[in-house]
């Protein structure tokens, strides 16, 4: 017996050699990148899973570590603060999400059809996508300053008042929505990539049976771009729960007025970076990771409206 497991390891290490030697110069391409996934992603991944379950607080000598288990987990749902992180959070993703999917998707639309200035129009939306986080913050900010923002200036313009927008607990989070719309051009992208791939000839088949454009559109443009719908949401979602975006605009350190804007990724922030609690900032992304897994099974789970063309 001992034999023949010892044969077969042989056969299995043998059959991965020749697969090495085979695709050496593939492997040594990819070298690089396996290496930087391994250091920046994978070791951190596991450094802050062994971090969540323990206390830690930055002493001379690094950062010290003392084994609680689950406590930093429990200590999440005893956490005063999380009732208004998670409605903030919630409130902010349930209308991003399907507003940012809408506003994307008819504008990749728009910039499909054929006019004079297509190209332009697609580079002009894409532009605030490749500006970095911190620069399209402090822009916002000035933006929408109560006295000199640009906004409110066009409001006095027309005869109206001031508009508080962060400046406010009433309007900071309906202000971060608005906000948010800015960066619409990278789900554009993504639907006119979807489009490209959709066969002409059944448009051009389409139109010989009489359909007229908005047939057209529901028929096959619609049911063909419904894996980059379900792409799209997937990936908005995981986005929006864990947006940090407030800390270069709002006041109260990113938390706005009355902590109106308090997500669960500034949360995340204060914890492990402000309060210097790395253990528990590493409990609540993990958790974070937990939940978004399961939203990212129940959407994978009820995808049949998801339409996959057949070679």
């Amino acid at each position: 017996m001992e034999k023949y497991v010892s044969l077969r390891r042989t056969k299995k290490y043998n059959k991965f050699s020749k697969f090495l030697s085979a695709n050496y110069v593939g492997w040594l391409f990819n070298l690089p990148l396996i290496i930087g996934l391994l250091i920046f992603t994978a070791l951190p991944m596991i450094l802050s899973l062994f971090y969540s379950f323990n206390k830690t607080s930055l002493g001379f000598n690094g950062l010290n570590c003392a084994w609680i288990g689950l406590g930093n987990y429990i200590r999440i749902f005893q956490d005063e603060e999380m009732g208004l992180v998670v409605k903030n959070t919630v409130i902010f993703s349930i209308i991003s999400v399907p507003l940012n999917l809408v506003l994307s998707y008819f504008l990749a639309l728009l910039v499909n059809t054929k006019f004079k200035y297509t190209k332009f129009f697609r580079v002009l939306y894409y532009l605030p996508v490749i500006i970095p986080a911190v620069v399209s913050g402090l822009l916002w900010k000035d933006l929408t300053d109560s006295t000199f923002g640009v906004f409110n200036k066009i409001i006095k313009a027309f005869g109206g008042e001031n508009f508080p927008f962060f400046q406010s607990a009433k309007t900071a989070l309906f202000s971060l929505i608005f906000m948010n719309c800015w960066g619409v051009g990278g789900g554009m992208v993504l639907w006119l990539s979807a489009f490209k791939n959709i066969p002409k000839a059944l448009y051009e088949a389409a139109k010989i049976e009489g359909a007229n454009s908005w047939q057209r559109f529901y028929k096959i443009t619609l049911p063909l771009s419904t894996p980059m719908i379900f792409y799209n949401a997937v990936m908005s979602i995981i986005g929006t729960l864990q947006y940090n975006g407030t800390l270069t605009i709002a006041s109260n350190g990113g938390k706005g007025v009355d902590n109106s804007l308090y997500l669960y990724g500034v949360k995340v922030y204060f914890e492990a970076f402000k309060s210097g609690d790395i253990g528990y900032g590493a409990a609540l992304s993990w958790m974070l990771f937990l939940v978004v897994a399961i939203l990212t099974f129940i959407l994978f789970t009820t995808s049949k409206w998801v339409h996959y063309q057949e070679d």
